[in-house]
């Protein structure tokens, strides 16, 4: 996921519609795989997370189709004659390290345990098995994912906890 994540462009999500198109072509997806991921809802205040970054990233640094949707950091020599950050690149991160590097920090600084780019998609999948009211509904769920068999999603993701089962298949019984 996080490969994908550091090679998406600009040209890949479209806000208005709610979706990020995965085109293997240019995306590092998991077997080299094209797909489409429509925004899952998980609130207004992460989506608008994420339109007012595409509008930083369009309006004011005045970025276009083909630039990184997370960019690298810049590095420049300074005034010291040692590296140092300076604002964003319009390069891509060339692996995913530094990614999983901002999200330790971020988690650092919010003084929250840390919890790695894939465990995103792990609370997805449990989110769509708290949500999804069919079966329809959670194969659209799956797909979403980018897996083509929900069977997937379900033993990859779908673990009930000890707790949670007892409360599952006592409440089945009343």
């Amino acid at each position: 996921m996080d490969g994908a994540t550091a090679s998406l462009k600009l040209k890949h999500i479209d806000i208005d519609q709610g979706r990020v198109d995965q085109d293997a072509r240019q995306v590092k997806t998991k077997f080299s795989k094209s797909f489409t991921t429509w925004f899952f809802p998980v609130g207004n205040d992460i989506r608008q997370i994420v339109v007012d970054w595409v509008n930083f990233l369009r309006r004011e640094k005045l970025w276009g189709l083909d630039d990184p949707l997370f960019p690298a950091t810049k590095i420049v020599v300074g005034e010291t004659r040692n590296f140092e950050t300076s604002g964003l690149d319009r390069t891509h991160w060339s692996s995913a390290g530094p990614i999983r590097a901002i999200f330790k920090g971020a988690f650092a600084m919010a003084v929250l345990p840390y919890c790695n780019p894939h465990s995103f998609r792990r609370t997805l999948a449990l989110l769509g098995g708290e949500i999804c009211k069919s079966p329809e509904e959670y194969k659209a769920w799956s797909q979403n994912l980018g897996h083509d068999n929900v069977l997937t999603t379900f033993s990859s993701y779908g673990d009930v906890g000890h707790l949670r089962q007892a409360e599952i298949i006592r409440s089945l019984g009343a």
